[in-house]
């Protein structure tokens, strides 16, 4: 017929993880307020886009949906993307209330969604830290939307990219599936030798191996994670989740600290709203001798990033106040954070060292028993605390929980 357009085909979807913003319903009744939502709107895709590991639609692509009924599955095939966020913001009297939810634009899944309240007074105070906590969460709920995706391809058709996202969800879901992930990461850089990603997160595992006394080789596994971030960083270019997953290997393994603190700091100016990177400056800063700003860093973690597990922050902080003799701060903390994972060996001997110190002996006898339920390495090597002052607080209180200190 006459003046009908064909159907559009929808667009190939990108390699990376996409997703277009739409633009929020202004649900205030206040024509005023549309400046305020289109520019939350445009806050949230700047955030956004600084993560290198997203695909994300241009603001003049998505902001052609504004003041209409969409079908987010249209909009995907539309637009080319797997994910949309959308959202609306409502004003009554001096406070505004916004809501997002993040959707699978091609099963109508919701995956994500979120309420944030604030004042006006600060406007664009507020459009930034909307911005910031919509980013940060966003970025561990697509990582566990696309590992499902990906458990869900048959295991014959499984790339490199697959074997990544299954070893990253085992990563970082509980310390008993480090030597799996590690195994499926080395698989991943068998397919492709130039992977930073996988490389990183291989380094991760070998440091995690080390660090809770499972390897079945230490020193074989300090050489092997050591060469893994190395390449890493070889082909890490500006990739903050390469860059700090390597400088935290690196830094553990006997690396300049400074130096891998300050690999960190970069991935941060790439991404500030990467939770994972303030968790791992956080832990560096402990091995230098700097508990104060490690709790700082460890908080922003969890600020930007509050239900996700982003390496247990919390751990950081209980350290931070061991290292600081709190030790009544310091307990809770680690008692939460072996509550979150208890296959995690690191905060047992901080836990065990701390009732020690405090007096507790009988409890930190209690916990060495559970410490020794996971691994054979009780006093560990403690080299990564640059301090020798931390370091002794650490391995003394250990000799007093197992008895070879009286």
């Amino acid at each position: 017929m006459a003046g009908t357009e064909a159907p559009q085909p929808p667009l190939a979807l990108p390699e990376k993880p996409s997703f277009a913003v739409l633009p929020f319903d202004n649900m205030s009744g206040d024509p005023d307020q549309e400046f305020f939502a289109d520019g939350m709107v445009e806050e949230i895709i700047s955030a956004l886009s600084k993560v290198e590991w997203f695909f994300v639609t241009a603001r003049n692509s998505s902001f052609g949906y504004k003041n209409r009924a969409v079908d987010v599955k249209q909009v995907g095939r539309e637009l080319g993307v797997r994910y949309v966020l959308e959202g609306s913001v409502r004003k009554a009297g001096g406070r505004v209330r916004i809501t997002a939810q993040l959707i699978d634009a091609q099963s109508g899944i919701h995956l994500w969604a979120d309420r944030f309240d604030g004042s006006l007074e600060d406007v664009f105070e507020l459009q930034d830290k909307v911005a910031v906590s919509v980013t940060g969460i966003i970025e561990p709920a697509l990582q566990a939307a696309e590992t499902a995706r990906s458990a869900r391809r048959p295991t014959s058709d499984l790339t490199a990219y697959d074997r990544y996202l299954r070893a990253y969800a085992m990563a970082l879901s509980s310390a008993r599936q480090i030597p799996e992930a590690l195994c499926l990461m080395e698989q991943a850089i068998a397919r492709d030798p130039r992977y930073g990603t996988a490389l990183a997160w291989a380094a991760f595992c070998c440091y995690r191996l080390v660090g809770d006394g499972r390897s079945v080789d230490p020193e074989v596994d300090r050489l092997k994670g050591a060469d893994f971030a190395r390449r890493a960083l070889e082909v890490a270019g500006d990739d903050p989740g390469i860059l700090a997953n390597a400088a935290q290997a690196l830094a553990y393994f006997g690396e300049d600290i400074g130096a891998m603190m300050a690999l960190v700091d970069r991935a941060l100016v790439l991404n500030p709203n990467y939770a994972r990177a303030w968790h791992i400056s956080a832990l560096l800063r402990n091995w230098a001798g700097q508990p104060d700003i490690a709790i700082e860093r460890a908080e922003a973690s969890l600020r930007l990033s509050p239900r996700a597990r982003v390496g247990n922050s919390l751990a950081v902080i209980g350290y931070a106040h061991f290292l600081s003799r709190r030790f009544d701060e310091a307990v809770p903390k680690l008692l939460l954070a072996i509550q979150e994972d208890p296959s995690f060996t690191n905060q047992y001997r901080f836990l065990a060292a701390c009732y020690a110190h405090m007096g507790r002996l009988n409890d930190a006898r209690e916990i060495v028993v559970r410490l020794r339920a996971t691994t054979l390495v009780v006093i560990p090597d403690a080299s990564y605390l640059r301090n020798p002052e931390h370091r002794e607080l650490l391995l003394s209180g250990l000799r007093l929980a197992t008895g070879e200190e009286t």
